[in-house]
């Protein structure tokens, strides 16, 4: 034999190729590793230029290994999930075996539940959802001057020093109507369906105001009024494509930093089967039976209309009940409720169509009504908070506590917020009625907008600025300079997308971002995960971010009025205002929306 070998251990030589080989290469067996690279670079050395070459190209796949495509399958997907998606699609042009890896589903569905972006299932599918209303605040105002939706201003006299009396004006009540500031955005907003343009429509009427503010072109094309698809046309592809959802909603959310938006208009004064008067409130809604997308809107004219979307037209009103303006609306779960200047709050049966509690307890005009699956909430002039149990909607605390009209509530994880004429907000315990925590002097004049998903709190005021409010933290932002100096923004930490490592930009606060302010009363705000958006007198609509309080849109140009109410979701804002007029700002033209769960 030529070796005698141990079992239990087997020499490296032994494993050689040339091992078992016969004549003079036997010889090689016998040489180290060592002895061999040296004889190899030896014959390499001989060869002319030319042939190295050749042994070069064919030496260097043998030089690179894959580590993480040799991986078993489930340990690579492993270590590809800490990667952020710029980096997964960098990977997918790495090589075949990379791309199959870098494109697998639970990636990117991970990715996309973070974001908490969902795959719109076929209408059969449809659950209904557990979640708070979110609609925005409505706003009211008299033909003349006057804001149904908005109540007075605590005095200068009962409570500290306000700015000056052109402030009064703003909150001056000619009307008995009063300030229904709804306040929701729509958390909604990632529970409803999505839609997009059809690039059929009508041409959209932009008829001049009489006022003589000059109006600014946003950054963005203005189309016809486009009408939009119907959400109930389900994408064809019936398995969920996650990576195709998170692409969309990336390319989606860069429209809207771009201001990138194709505007039309619902509704125009004197539109067949439109409101007659100041339309004041809205909410988009999705059926969740169906994953139809509708838009509801309350108005001066004492009705709430349903709008279909794809159309454009009325799909039903509900009247008869209300004997004043309709200040505020909350749809959810197949509910409507309607706030009132008549001192009403009454609740509807979507699926029967008709009203199923009248709430008469207020002393003054309902200026705002907000529910989720517990309990209803509703605020009014009369400067108190009440609280109704659901089923039967019986009266549960009266929060008094604020010393002007409450001017907007929002309920979100077992609180309470609310707003007022008096400056200041307050949290409350749902449970309870506690008092928890009050933010004196919280703007600088009556807050008129409030909208809460905890724990983060986004409020407008009459002072023309937003704020935003971490209760955590009690850290946030404001489009004030002077609240910008008591707020400081920590520096936000820099991650290195290919190692993951952070490094924050030290302990000193960086300067806040440069904002232009809205000019006049911001009458309505809406948040969500990443932007914020915000309307106002001015007749504009801004977009701005949610982290970092840094404007992003300036869409002007839509209306030529005072805007009452704004809503929004992942493609598209609406919002309305006190010349009649409903705008569709949609960030999604040209985009197949229709998979997206909104």
């Amino acid at each position: 034999m030529l070796f005698s070998t141990d079992e239990g251990y087997i020499d490296e030589e032994m494993l050689s190729p040339v091992a078992h080989v016969g004549g003079d290469q036997r010889a090689i067996v016998a040489r180290t590793v060592r002895e061999r690279e040296e004889l190899a670079y030896k014959i390499l050395a001989s060869l002319p230029r030319a042939s190295l070459a050749v042994l070069q190209s064919r030496i260097a796949p043998l030089l690179k290994l894959d580590i993480v495509g040799l991986l078993p399958t489930e340990v690579a997907l492993h270590v590809f999930s800490y990667l952020p998606y710029q980096s997964l699609l960098t990977c997918a042009l790495v090589s075949r075996r990379w791309r199959v890896l870098a494109d697998d589903q639970s990636l990117w569905k991970s990715l996309c539940l973070e974001r908490k972006w969902e795959w719109r299932a076929p209408p059969d599918a449809f659950q209904r959802e557990a979640g708070t209303c979110t609609s925005e605040h409505p706003a009211d105002h008299d033909s003349d001057s006057d804001d149904e939706g908005m109540g007075d201003e605590e005095d200068d006299d009962d409570n500290m020093q306000v700015d000056d009396s052109s402030f009064v004006s703003a909150f001056m009540d000619i009307d008995d109507d009063g300030p229904p500031q709804a306040a929701a955005s729509s958390s909604a907003a990632r529970l409803s369906v999505p839609i997009h343009l059809l690039t059929a429509a009508a041409q959209s009427s932009t008829s001049s105001s009489s006022s003589t503010r000059p109006m600014r072109s946003p950054r963005a094309r203005h189309s016809a009024p486009s009408m939009l698809q119907s959400p109930a046309a389900a994408h064809p592809t019936l398995k969920p494509d996650f990576k195709l959802l998170h692409q969309t909603h990336v390319r989606l959310r860069n429209r809207f930093a771009a201001g990138s938006y194709t505007l039309s208009n619902l509704q125009t004064r004197g539109a067949p089967n439109s409101h007659s008067n100041t339309i004041y409130c809205l909410q988009l809604y999705t059926y969740p039976e169906t994953g139809t997308q509708v838009l509801f809107t309350g108005s001066k004219d004492r009705t709430i209309r349903e709008w279909d979307l794809a159309t454009g037209s009325v799909i039903r009103v509900l009247d008869g009940v209300h004997e004043s303006s309709v200040l505020s609306i909350c749809v959810y779960r197949g509910l409507l409720a309607s706030a009132s200047s008549d001192r009403r709050v009454v609740v509807w049966d979507l699926a029967k169509d008709q009203p199923i509690k009248v709430i008469r307890e207020h002393e003054d005009s309902v200026l705002c009504v907000r529910f989720d699956d517990k309990r209803l909430v509703s605020c009014s002039k009369d400067r108190t908070v009440r609280t109704y149990l659901f089923p039967d909607l019986a009266p549960q605390h009266v929060l008094n506590a604020h010393r002007a009209a409450v001017n907007a509530v929002s309920i979100s994880n077992n609180h309470i917020t609310s707003v007022s004429g008096d400056r200041s907000l307050r949290l409350w315990d749902v449970e309870t009625g506690a008092l928890l925590r009050t933010f004196e002097n919280h703007h600088r004049r009556g807050i008129a907008s409030i909208d809460y998903k905890h724990p983060f709190v986004l409020s407008g005021s009459s002072d023309k600025h937003i704020r935003l409010l971490d209760l955590n933290t009690s850290q946030g932002w404001s489009t004030s300079p002077s609240a910008d100096n008591k707020v400081p923004v920590t520096a936000r930490a820099v991650v290195c997308e290919a190692c993951g490592s952070a490094t924050s930009g030290g302990e000193t606060p960086q300067p806040p971002p440069r904002r232009r302010a809205h000019e006049d009363l911001v009458r309505s705000v809406a948040l969500n995960s990443e932007v914020v958006v915000s309307g106002s007198y001015d007749f504009t609509v801004k977009v701005w971010d949610r982290q970092t309080g840094a404007l992003i849109a300036d869409l002007a140009g839509g209306h030529t009025g005072r805007i009452f109410c704004v809503g929004f979701d992942c493609t598209k804002i609406v919002s309305c205002g006190e010349e009649q007029r409903i705008c569709i700002w949609d960030f999604s033209h040209g985009i197949e929306t229709s998979f997206i769960k909104l």
